[in-house]
């Protein structure tokens, strides 16, 4: 079975390209942030690399976030790189919310870069 993904604005239908450039991300970037409305909190989070489709953060399942984060949601979120004050902005879709086996109370939610907001 072969799927069909976007990179970008760029269609893919090789799924090693895809996951190469995903560890590429996961090599420069340590930490992502973003809030969820106006007025909230900013939220930060470690990237991880224990899911086979790419960048994610683990979110504790009874945590305000993980209530209000719906897979489909796209959202502006800040990558930081280790050791810099000035992150990258990427418009981020939320692809999937999974609980993990090795976390308990924790789920696996995966990130997908839809554009580099710094272009």
């Amino acid at each position: 079975m072969f799927e069909l993904v976007m990179v970008g604005n760029e269609r893919v239908n090789d799924l090693v390209e895809c996951r190469s450039e995903a560890k590429t991300m996961l090599e420069e970037y340590y930490s992502v942030q973003f809030f969820l409305n106006d007025k909230g909190p900013t939220y930060l989070f470690k990237l991880r690399n224990i899911s086979s489709n790419g960048p994610c953060i683990l979110v504790k399942q009874d945590s305000s976030v993980f209530k209000e984060l719906k897979v489909g949601d796209i959202l502006d979120m800040e990558y930081n790189q280790p050791e810099s004050l000035v992150g990258k902005l990427f418009k981020t879709k939320i692809a999937s919310k999974n609980s993990h086996d090795c976390y308990t109370g924790h789920s696996i939610v995966e990130l997908s870069i839809i554009d580099n907001q710094n272009d």
